[in-house]
């Protein structure tokens, strides 16, 4: 199975392309689970939802359907992974309800966090629950020499089942920042080596570009391969797609998808593509 998505599930740049152009902000996630099966939860890494939230979100989604939490920055940022048993007991009570239809929580360490942090993401691992599926995002240049730190970091993800995400943003920073959405996209962006590595049964890639008007084949061609070969592996890979400002992010995946070959819902026309066609009575 292979999970397709974007960073959000609701922008109103989207009306009249993949929702219809009078969606709510309530019924977006509805319309967006109809053409993707997954998506990013970034907002969970600066706040945590009210109960009552979780809940709308769970029931808003189909069955088949799999998020992709982001652990809250506290856990990975503010507390270091240290002394979190309370906190994370009570996050995943709060998560609880969407648990079913989580397919991976993703924990994105800060560029601080080092080789010699090590001991304490192996103790954090050994906090979770095991039913559970995660990926860790390293940010930490000694992470990508190929050298002792990112052996040791990619043998303790394989012991323990746990995704190195990784993080693509060479065509983003490809281009020259000429607006601001590309100034911004590359001042918050990680521009990181790529080391497209399955130390789980669920790879995930975070695939980056400045928009669709530039380049970004060349830079996502070897990502066609190395999800096949994935597929052909009976892993299930997770790629999600973003733009400097994300409004074209589901056009990319759609082309990500018709280039790999994929029979993928997004290949579908939209909701707002759909509606657009639509005969009207005069």
């Amino acid at each position: 199975m292979l999970y397709i998505g974007c960073p959000q599930w609701s922008s109103s740049a989207w009306k009249g392309n993949l929702f219809t152009r009078q969606c709510k902000n309530a019924d977006m996630l509805n319309q967006y689970a109809q053409h993707f099966n997954s998506v990013e939860g970034n907002t969970s890494f600066y706040a945590d939802p009210a109960p009552s939230t979780v809940l709308r979100w769970a029931q808003s989604v189909p069955d088949n359907f799999k998020f992709t939490f982001k652990f809250h920055r506290r856990f990975s940022h503010e507390l270091a992974l240290s002394n979190v048993q309370t906190e994370l007991n009570d996050w995943l009570a709060l998560f609880a309800p969407i648990l079913e239809k989580t397919g991976q929580i993703m924990l994105q360490l800060p560029k601080a966090f080092g080789p010699n942090d090590l001991p304490k993401l192996t103790q954090f691992i050994s906090l979770l629950p095991k039913e559970l599926n995660y990926g860790v995002e390293v940010r930490h240049t000694d992470f990508f020499k190929k050298g002792e730190a990112e052996i040791a970091l990619n043998q303790l993800l394989m012991a323990n089942n746990i995704n190195r995400i990784s993080m693509d943003t060479r065509a983003l920073f490809a281009v020259k920042p000429t607006t601001e959405a590309l100034i911004d996209a590359q001042q918050k962006k990680p521009h990181l080596p790529v080391h497209a590595i399955a130390t789980g049964s669920q790879p995930m890639a975070r695939f980056v570009i400045a928009d669709l008007q530039n380049d970004y084949k060349s830079f996502y061609k070897p990502w066609l391969g190395k999800v096949k070969q994935w597929l052909d592996e009976g892993k299930s890979p997770y790629v999600f797609f973003h733009t400097a400002d994300n409004q074209e992010s589901p056009l990319l995946a759609r082309q990500f998808c018709k280039d790999l070959g994929y029979n993928h819902p997004v290949l579908n026309p939209f909701s707002g593509e759909k509606e657009a066609h639509q005969p009207t009575l005069f």
